[in-house]
């Protein structure tokens, strides 16, 4: 009887137990890369994405070191955690890629986005779109009698929010920069 115990109570380590324990639960990461500003290194950082058939929910890129020439590719993809890992070890395998950071799993960090929200309305529905404007702390950035630009910036939830909610009053269009995230602390 004390034998079965044991069998049950340790099943993680038994035999027959071979089986890896592979999640199929879908994460978003953001992944920081830094990379030689040099032409071609964005083409073949996204043919490693899209080559192996990895989504992108969004990207940005810009110089961020002039005299070293060095160059922040910040990612947001969806994957399994082996899907992750994996695009991890590949991105830091290309040549002219010095550093790859996971922001999700390195500890807190700080997500921003700026997104231009056009909408088209007149009367109540004005009235509502600059209201909630407030509220979300988005500027006005372009007025006609029958439009506003609106620029807002925070988080990818926030402007998701904020678009859903302009929608009925008139929404027109969205630009959204993509995300640019960076570690908080001060390592």
């Amino acid at each position: 009887m004390s034998a079965l115990k044991i069998k049950k109570g340790s099943s993680k380590h038994s035999a027959y137990n071979l089986r890896p324990n592979f999640s199929d639960v879908q994460e978003s990461h953001t992944l920081a890369v830094i990379v030689d500003n040099e032409p071609g290194v964005l083409a073949r950082v996204i043919g490693l994405f899209s080559g192996r058939g990895y989504n992108i929910e969004s990207l940005t890129v810009a110089e961020v070191d002039h005299t070293g020439h060095l160059s922040r590719i910040t990612v947001v993809t969806t994957g399994t955690p082996q899907v992750i890992e994996q695009i991890k070890a590949q991105l830091g395998r290309i040549v002219p890629v010095h550093e790859v950071h996971d922001l999700t799993v390195e500890g807190p960090s700080v997500e921003r986005e700026l997104a231009l929200i056009k909408v088209a309305g007149k009367g109540d529905d004005r009235v509502e779109a600059l209201r909630l404007a407030d509220v979300f702390r988005a500027h006005v950035v372009d007025s006609t009698l029958e439009s506003f630009v609106f620029q807002i910036t925070g988080a990818p939830d926030k402007i998701d929010a904020f678009a859903d909610l302009m929608r009925p009053l008139g929404l027109v269009e969205v630009a959204r920069t993509g995300v640019a995230a960076i570690s908080r602390g001060s390592h």
